[in-house]
């Protein structure tokens, strides 16, 4: 494929940011269908929340061209063959993963209308309505927006210049896989569909991981990238569960139990499948202390945040504090990852646990470098649930710089959850 002349030639009403209802990442589906069977009822209110305040998306996206894609996001329904693959393919090992009950209603869901509005030089993005209908605007919405700042910083672009461009963009992808692909029992998925540079980007990233890496490859996070190219759909929850949790929770007895009852919940749901720990939306170390022990049996940890050496120790020293073989369980790094920090934490922990990448941002937008004044580097933009049930949204993560909610309730939760001081890492993207 010659993404260059595809760029330089595009319209987006042949080739649109997103064209499916399951280009999104697979743990949005998981969770989805979780909500619906939990609390399908409770209206939750998502917001669009860009860290990187330099970035002005106002003055770079046109806002009617950001509303047609919105538009054309919410004409979108699943076709019969995505249908049919989420019904009868097997997933993690087990096949009808997805219900009829959910199923039915997904095959009949239009996604629910936002809100638009430009405050300064940023865009004011929200969404609000029952929970697993607003919950899967979060991807669709982040990949416009990041695709449509893209497409502004080369819009002046001529075709041999994006030639070049891209053939740099590919270049220093494939030297990264190359690195990648020597370290023996590498097992690394594509975790980059939020902040891609765009759809046939991100689809170029996993043909070259899936060529350059083989079996080290395990698959992507894009249902849509999977069910194409036959591959492993990869994932398992986020922090949203534990932050609509806790916001419903009426006391701080309620509160403190939150996290667990995200995780009773689903374990419930998913018959014991997919069972990945998020433990940092309120501090992994004494989410992990106050932790049944029934969740030391659980597979493994995912680690978003904080000094990731420091999580993966906590981990193993949780582990073996509950009688349980660290070398037996699953360890997966996704947060702000780059070849150089795989390579150094694969390193480091390859023997102690079972080591993993959920590789992000930094594979599906890393045009850092290949531009003037670096205008495509990728950035921090993000898209949380904000409210539920009327009430803020708190996440503390276990770096403060991604900590969000009110003042008051962020203080709250930390004498709640016994979070003190915490080292301040830069969030990159």
């Amino acid at each position: 494929m010659d993404i260059a002349t595809r760029v330089w030639n595009h319209k987006w009403k042949i080739d649109p940011i997103v064209r499916s209802l399951i280009d999104t990442d697979f743990y949005k589906l998981l969770m989805c269908q979780s909500v619906f069977h939990n609390h399908r009822d409770i209206q939750v209110t998502f917001s669009l929340i860009n860290r990187s305040s330099h970035v002005p998306l106002a003055r770079l996206i046109d806002e009617g061209e950001l509303r047609e894609q919105l538009d054309h996001i919410r004409s979108l329904s699943l076709s019969r063959g995505e249908s049919t693959w989420l019904r009868g393919n097997t997933f993690y090992g087990k096949r009808q993963m997805f219900r009829s009950d959910f199923m039915e209603w997904f095959e009949n869901l239009r996604l629910p209308p936002y809100h638009l509005e430009r405050v300064g030089d940023q865009y004011e993005l929200t969404f609000e309505g029952s929970w697993p209908e607003v919950m899967l605007w979060e991807i669709p919405a982040l990949a416009v927006l990041m695709e449509l700042r893209g497409r502004a910083v080369l819009h002046d672009m001529k075709k041999f210049e994006m030639q070049v461009l891209y053939a740099r963009a590919t270049t220093k992808l494939w030297e990264k896989v190359e690195r990648l692909r020597e370290v023996p029992g590498l097992r690394i998925a594509d975790f980059g569909t939020r902040r891609r540079h765009s759809f046939l980007w991100q689809d170029w990233c996993v043909q070259a991981m899936t060529e350059g890496l083989g079996e080290g490859f395990t698959g992507t996070s894009n249902c849509l990238i999977a069910k194409n190219r036959d591959l492993e759909a990869i994932g398992t929850n986020a922090h949203e569960l534990p932050m609509v949790y806790a916001a419903m929770a009426e006391d701080d007895a309620a509160l403190a139990r939150a996290p667990y009852d995200v995780l009773a919940d689903w374990h419930r749901e998913h018959d014991g499948n997919l069972r990945i720990i998020l433990p940092d939306t309120y501090g992994t170390e004494g989410f992990l202390e106050r932790a049944p022990d029934w969740l030391a049996g659980w597979t493994g940890i995912r680690i978003d945040s904080g000094d990731p050496v420091k999580g993966a120790e906590t981990a193993i020293a949780w582990w073996e504090a509950r009688g349980e073989d660290p070398r037996k369980k699953l360890v997966i790094f996704s947060d702000g990852l780059d070849e150089e920090k795989i390579l150094d934490l694969y390193r480091r922990f390859s023997g102690r646990v079972r080591v993993s990448f959920g590789w992000g941002t930094l594979l599906t937008n890393d045009f850092r470098g290949l531009t003037e004044d670096d205008r495509l580097s990728p950035f921090s933009l993000v898209c949380k649930a904000v409210s539920a049930g009327g009430n803020p949204t708190v996440k503390l993560s276990d770096n403060p710089n991604k900590a969000m909610g009110p003042a008051e309730e962020i203080a709250r939760y930390k004498r709640v959850f016994g979070v003190g001081e915490q080292e301040r890492l830069d969030v990159v993207v």
